[in-house]
């Protein structure tokens, strides 16, 4: 079972609603985010990416959480969790929730706030019953693959993937960790 000593007592977290301010809240982590990496040299986002619309169709295929400083503060961060991922897995039997687009506001979020969210996450997958956390990032993000190793992910493979917006081909490091060991 995740470890709840790890989640910061000043977040709470809260399903994300198909409202005008959560959307616009998401867009606005999501591109912060992508600021953020642009600026430490990690290659795998860019603002303006994904939109209202994204989000929108994230919130009718699964949920989007959003985790706040306490039950009506400042957003701290948010994450998507779907209950299949084809594109990036293939069909798979439904033993996993698969995380994506974790991310941590850099001016709210509390030291440990990614991991927390991250805890967050997989206590959701468990409660829906099933015994896989499986997530993914770019080949090429080191940085980022380790932070999820750190946190007991273990890669169990590569996929190759390609960008709708030009068909820039990219490698993806799949990573799961089993839950409730």
């Amino acid at each position: 079972m995740t470890n709840t000593s790890l989640i910061p007592a000043t977040l709470s977290f809260r399903r994300a609603q198909e409202t005008e301010s959560d959307l616009t809240e998401l867009v606005r982590l999501r591109d912060a985010a992508a600021r953020w990496q642009i600026a430490h040299g990690i290659e795998q986002w860019k603002p303006g990416d994904l939109g209202a619309d994204h989000f929108r169709a994230r919130l009718r295929a699964g949920e989007v959480w959003i985790a706040t400083l306490g039950p009506d503060g400042p957003s701290a961060g948010a994450w998507e969790l779907w209950w299949d991922d084809e594109p990036a897995w293939g069909v798979q039997p439904p033993v996993a929730g698969y995380v994506h687009r974790l991310m941590t506001d850099r001016r709210t979020a509390p030291p440990g706030a990614g991991r927390a969210l991250l805890a967050e996450a997989e206590r959701r997958i468990a409660a829906y019953g099933r015994e896989l956390c499986r997530l993914d990032c770019l080949t090429s993000n080191d940085r980022l693959r380790r932070y999820y190793e750190d946190a007991g992910y273990v890669v169990v493979g590569e996929q190759a993937g390609k960008n709708g917006d030009g068909g820039r081909t990219y490698g993806v490091t799949l990573l799961e960790k089993r839950l409730g060991e």
